[in-house]
């Protein structure tokens, strides 16, 4: 374990290059310390391409994408996930995420705004450069596919929490030139599709070891299929799932207990991770994901916020001695695996998020306990698994469907025959909702579930058998920041709903 947490600190830092840049945007005070690497800031060329992309990467690490906007939006929207934190987040944040309350001016709606468009900013910034190259390299190429991945990550983002947004896919040279009225949602897809089957043909199946993390063919591949999930189009989402399957870059051989660990970081269960980047005594920059979600206690329990905390119709969902159950859920007033260290009582929770619970030692090595070193795990193997047994089930391929069903079932089985049989059912709608299930224990609290309701067309159906019933169509979408309407002078204009 010192090993890996020593490796981890040493290959990172050139993740970090350009990052003041993002940290002066989101406000964050990271300061303290000079980041220990190695890369240095000098290996790279002035303007070099290569530095650009460092700084898409330090952008994918800001709060809106990493953090609790991020979280906010993706995730306590869930039925089965709930705000945590303590009374005053509750009683200020429940009614906005709980109860879809939205507001039309809140700060984590507007810096999810925020950092996504500073995130698009960066990755035109490197395509337009690219563009104006003489002798482009195969390395260029390469940065470019980087870019055009995330660029189409940050709009997917969008597209599902907005509906239809601004498209901006060019350098903006003055503040003027970023006041663009919404494009449709078919369009902003259309650039989606486009940056994807770019980046599919000229990223890498893998790098080096000292670029673990970098983005791959496969992350792009499983993007893609996830894209075309949500828009119903089987076929194409089956055919990008089976191409990460058929690549031999990942599988199913991290056992479910250590997927979220900090030894498992970057291991062949991750198609697309998010690196964390942090020195000894926290003075790094790193990922605010675990320290956001963290126990909520004090002393050395004092792990964090305690934001997006499961609840009962989580923890009822997963099948009777399902192992997945206390690997999603932390207990209060418990000895929690695989630590031994026990949760304290008369806590404002009684669940918390285990998959971002992280290593009692690394906290004293680090002096720090809220977790920022700790990756963030976007794409996992088991999700594209699951994408195309769904797909292939909508597409009446019955056998494919269980076979890849199964294949999830069986790690989180492991050797005990006796829980989770074999799903054998050859009825399409029974299926389709094994693999519903499937989905919502396999991936619980990893951000997936809100919008596959909302995908599936049951998400008012299941918001009202929650007790939510302020949940409505509508509320599929959230409103546009105010603030930044105000901003364009009436050219970006309020969701039809919400005016």
């Amino acid at each position: 374990m010192k090993t890996q947490y020593k490796r981890k600190r040493l290959t990172y830092l050139a993740l970090g290059i350009l990052s003041t840049i993002l940290v002066t945007a989101c406000g964050e005070d990271w300061l303290g310390g000079e980041p220990l690497g190695r890369w240095t800031e000098d290996d790279m060329p002035a303007g070099s391409l290569e530095g650009q992309v460092f700084g898409i990467y330090a952008g994918l690490r800001s709060e809106g994408t990493s953090g609790l906007p991020y979280v906010a939006i993706h995730n306590i929207r869930a039925d089965d996930a709930n705000i945590g934190g303590g009374v005053g987040d509750e009683a200020g944040a429940g009614p906005i995420f709980d109860d879809f309350g939205y507001p039309l001016d809140y700060w984590l709606i507007n810096n999810y705004w925020t950092n996504h468009y500073s995130l698009i900013a960066l990755t035109n910034n490197l395509i337009n450069d690219a563009d104006s190259l003489e002798n482009p390299t195969e390395l260029t190429a390469v940065n470019v596919g980087e870019a055009r991945f995330v660029r189409a990550f940050a709009y997917f983002n969008l597209v599902r929490t907005f509906g239809e947004v601004p498209k901006i896919d060019f350098r903006i040279y003055t503040q003027d030139q970023a006041i663009v009225p919404k494009s449709s949602i078919a369009e902003i897809y259309a650039l989606i599709d486009e940056d994807l089957n770019a980046a599919v043909a000229v990223l890498p199946n893998r790098w080096e070891e000292r670029f673990s993390g970098r983005i791959t063919r496969g992350a792009a591949l499983a993007l893609q299929a996830k894209t075309h999930l949500a828009r119903g189009s089987w076929g194409a989402a089956l055919a990008a799932a089976e191409a990460v399957i058929s690549s031999g870059e990942y599988d199913l051989s991290v056992p479910y207990d250590m997927i979220f660990r900090e030894e498992s970081e970057n291991s062949r269960e991750s198609v697309f991770e998010i690196q964390a980047h942090y020195t000894q005594n926290n003075t790094g920059l790193g990922i605010t994901l675990a320290s956001r979600q963290g126990v909520r206690g004090a002393g050395e329990f004092d792990l964090g916020w305690g934001w997006n905390v499961p609840n009962e119709i989580l923890l009822s969902a997963f099948e009777e001695g399902d192992p997945r159950k206390d690997v999603t859920v932390l207990y209060s007033d418990s000895v929690n695996a695989p630590y031994g260290e026990r949760i304290p009582g008369g806590l404002e929770r009684d669940y918390w998020n285990k998959k971002v619970y992280t290593n009692p030692s690394i906290r004293r090595s680090t002096g720090s306990r809220q977790g920022q070193w700790f990756n963030f795990r976007v794409i996992r193997y088991a999700d594209v698994v699951l994408m195309a047994a769904e797909a292939a089930n909508e597409m009446g391929n019955t056998d494919l469907a269980l076979e890849y069903l199964e294949q999830v079932r069986a790690r989180a089985r492991g050797a005990n025959v006796d829980i989770l049989p074999p799903v054998t059912t050859r009825d399409q709608e029974e299926l389709r909702q094994a693999i519903r299930h499937e989905r919502q224990v396999e991936l619980g609290m990893e951000n997936e579930r809100f919008y596959d309701l909302v995908r599936w067309g049951i998400d008012v159906e299941t918001f009202h058998a929650a007790g939510k019933t302020s949940y409505q169509p509508r509320h599929r979408f959230i409103p546009i920041p105010q603030v930044e309407i105000d901003r364009s002078g009436g050219v970006l204009e309020q969701n039809p709903d919400y005016r």
